[in-house]
């Protein structure tokens, strides 16, 4: 397939990729952009470690190609602190020791910011029903959980 010219909007920066227009939205980030922090579990869209924000709404990108990307709001877990300060669901993951081996976790911290921004107060069942797409094979979920619901008494 020739290869395309895409405009992205990632972080907040502007970037311009050339590349094949079936190429997943994970890859181009991850091998064109260096933004690693995002995985490929599953390439299938079932376990959500490869997760972005896409217009604030949290996407599989192992199944979103570059060009449904074009001109849109891309945010990464790169994206998620500030000015180097950590977000607050960031900093709960850290005290909480809400994390393994770590595979799952950028996945996980997009989907729960997005939790939080749709809902800054949720119960435990709508934080789990909020991570669902996002699975872990370390933990219980329940330190994760506890992370959630401490960042969301902090915001």
């Amino acid at each position: 397939m020739a290869k395309q010219s895409f405009k992205l909007k990632v972080n907040g920066s502007e970037y311009e990729v050339y590349t094949e227009p079936n190429r997943p939205l994970l890859d181009v980030v991850r091998e064109d952009l260096g933004l690693t922090g995002s995985k490929e579990g599953c390439g299938t869209g079932d376990c959500g470690a490869c997760t972005m924000l896409l217009d604030g709404a949290p996407v599989t990108t192992c199944l979103v190609l570059v060009g449904e990307a074009e001109n849109r709001d891309i945010t990464t877990v790169e994206g998620i602190a500030k000015n180097g300060v950590l977000h607050p669901v960031q900093a709960a993951f850290v005290e909480f020791g809400a994390l393994q081996c770590g595979f799952c976790i950028p996945g996980m911290i997009v989907s729960s910011v997005a939790l939080l921004d749709r809902n800054p107060h949720p119960t435990e069942a709508e934080i789990r029903y909020g991570i669902a797409g996002n699975l872990c094979r370390c933990t219980g979920y329940t330190k994760i959980v506890e992370a959630i619901q401490a960042a969301s008494s902090r915001m």
